[in-house]
């Protein structure tokens, strides 16, 4: 079998190297477009689930992690001068060159044939049984095939975020906030960034904000027409002062660092004809849950595993790498929706939370609190103690002065409320805002329809943004959920 591999990126390689171990009689080459020592980008971020994952097809990841990653387990946010933690989170890190130059070591090992500084077309490689294209998120294979062949969708972030480096230090992954004074009122001025050792003595350092900060901060400037390769010297400049407090005047260090909105890709074929696509080439996940290359690896073990497993039937090697990837992958893009709008969110957070109240909401955006609790009890506790020595009771037992006994009510119980409609296709802001136009002296809001996410950010709107109480209705809602929602600020009130 002949395969041709676009895209020498840890995927193309990872695929190369066990397409050519485990396929008999195989003849594989990849091509990649830069050289092999070119490697755009700082650091990959692993967990450990995902480490021993991939460690059972290759063990390349799990050397060059031992031989120059770095590990944790205790994820860390900063805000307003407290920095509060969050342990049992098992993760590693490891600069990206360094994972390339032991992934192409492994697929040259293989006998896999890499060529390196050749850009190649998927219609250059007609005499080739399986193509598998390993292009990235702007894949020039995809685009070829069409994306009404794929069935592919994109949804656009509005957040903006920029990649760097620093020569920083971090004990691991470390979110941190800060704000910009002197903008106009109407201006969130918050910027976060997602900073984590990988090695080499530096950090990875990706900044996010919302765009009406980029602008008032005169960070729009730069040219995104420009080819790749320069990097917006004056956002990274800018940024360092921004942020030298927390990084003690550390440096920001730029590789094609310019600023963009981050683009989920969703796609209901993964082929077509003798060509697959892997990794971001298909399928993306934002980088707040750190999901990206280890999607991607994955899908090249679960494709080298099913071209294996049907010798001489290619499409029935598409159809199973499909039947196991497509689901997983769904998963992790779901469950990355919720850390996305945090982030889209998180300049209304930054006002409207006391620090605790801030760590908790953020650690919460994927994961209740009774699970938050099996990995770190403290991390709920200081939530709780925080809570119950301002309010005088737990969440759920909390009254809402003049409005609320407690925090869980039952359809008989339910206060004079406004109905807000989520979900309708209207922002979280426009259906309070409407819901609330004949109705401008309410004091409580019922947010119903739509998804939870949905649900959550209309409660969110109404009670930070437009100053009213929020009920969620949550029919199925248990005791853990009503309790995170509360003591996150996600909602006064739980309706079930």
């Amino acid at each position: 079998m002949r395969i041709a591999v676009i895209g020498g990126g840890p995927s193309g390689l990872l695929f190369a190297a066990l397409a050519a171990r485990t396929i008999p009689d195989s003849h594989v080459d990849l091509f990649e477009r830069n050289r092999a020592d070119e490697a755009f980008g700082f650091g990959v971020v692993f967990s450990d689930a995902t480490q021993s994952g991939v460690d059972a097809a290759d063990s390349a990841l799990r050397e060059t992690l031992d031989a120059s990653g770095v590990r944790w387990d205790a994820i860390r946010v900063t805000v307003k001068g407290e920095t509060l933690s969050f342990l049992g989170n098992g993760m590693g890190a490891v600069l990206r060159k360094d994972l390339l130059a032991a992934l192409q070591q492994r697929a040259a090992a293989a006998g896999a044939h890499l060529h390196f500084s050749t850009a190649r077309r998927a219609d250059e490689l007609t005499d080739y049984d399986v193509v598998v294209a390993a292009d990235g998120a702007n894949s020039l294979t995809r685009a070829a095939i069409g994306d009404d062949t794929l069935g592919v969708s994109y949804e656009t972030a509005a957040a903006k975020f920029i990649w760097f480096a620093t020569d920083a230090a971090f004990e691991g992954l470390t979110f941190l906030h800060t704000h910009v004074e002197h903008l106009p009122a109407d201006v969130p001025g918050v910027f976060a960034a997602h900073a984590y050792p990988i090695g080499g003595g530096l950090s990875t350092f990706i900044v996010e904000t919302d765009e009406q900060t980029w602008r008032a901060t005169g960070l729009d400037g730069f040219d995104q027409a420009l080819p790749p390769g320069p990097s917006d010297e004056h956002s990274r400049e800018h940024l360092e002062q921004i942020f030298a407090p927390l990084i003690d005047g550390a440096r920001l260090i730029g590789n094609n660092s310019r600023w963009g909105n981050f683009r989920t890709i969703r796609a209901r074929s993964w082929h077509h004809g003798n060509i697959v696509l892997l990794g971001d080439a298909v399928h993306t996940a934002h980088f707040s849950v750190g999901s990206g290359t280890k999607m991607a690896l994955e899908d090249a073990i679960a494709f080298a595993d099913a071209l294996a497993a049907h010798p001489g039937d290619v499409e029935a090697a598409f159809t199973a790498y499909e039947a196991v990837r497509q689901p997983l992958v769904a998963r992790i893009q779901g469950a990355a929706r919720p850390s996305l709008s945090w982030w889209e969110n998180f300049g209304t957070y930054f006002h409207a939370f006391e620090p605790w109240q801030f760590g908790f909401h953020f650690f919460s955006r994927a994961l209740p609190a009774a699970k938050i609790a099996r990995r770190d009890p403290e991390a709920v506790r200081r939530a709780l103690d925080r809570w119950e020595s301002r309010h005088g009771a737990a969440p759920l037992e909390s009254p809402i002065s003049g409005l609320l006994d407690r925090r869980v009510l039952q359809r008989d119980e339910l206060p004079p409320s406004v109905i807000v409609a989520a979900g309708t296709g209207l922002g979280p802001d426009d259906a309070v805002r409407e819901a609330l136009a004949d109705n401008p002296d309410a004091r409580v809001v019922l947010v119903t329809g739509g998804s939870p996410l949905d649900r959550q950010l209309a409660a969110e709107a109404a009670r930070l943004r437009h100053g009213v109480a929020s009920i969620i209705d949550e029919p199925a809602c248990d005791e853990d959920r009503a309790m995170t929602l509360v003591l996150s600020g996600r909602a006064d009130a739980v309706l079930r």
